[in-house]
């Protein structure tokens, strides 16, 4: 592969790792007006258990994209 193929993979692995991050500051926000809403204790609950559940997968999902990186930096390097 070449130099370009790797540096390109990094800014759109940078461009994805960003949309993640702001697709979990929209989802707590969202979880967070469900909790405030929710009528019944179960229901307050089952929001709270959603909303750790959806911010632990896109916690997942940026470390995956810092290791992607990493080793597309990696990759780069040997190229040279």
């Amino acid at each position: 592969m070449s130099k370009e193929y790797y540096k390109k993979k990094i800014i759109d692995l940078r461009a994805d790792m960003a949309k993640e991050k702001e697709a979990k500051k929209r989802d707590n926000e969202r979880y967070a007006n469900l909790i405030k809403g929710a009528s019944s204790p179960t229901t307050k609950a089952s929001y709270r258990k959603s909303k750790i559940d959806a911010a632990a997968r896109h916690d997942r999902n940026i470390e995956s994209y810092k290791r992607q990186i990493e080793s597309a930096k990696e990759s780069l390097k040997r190229c040279k």
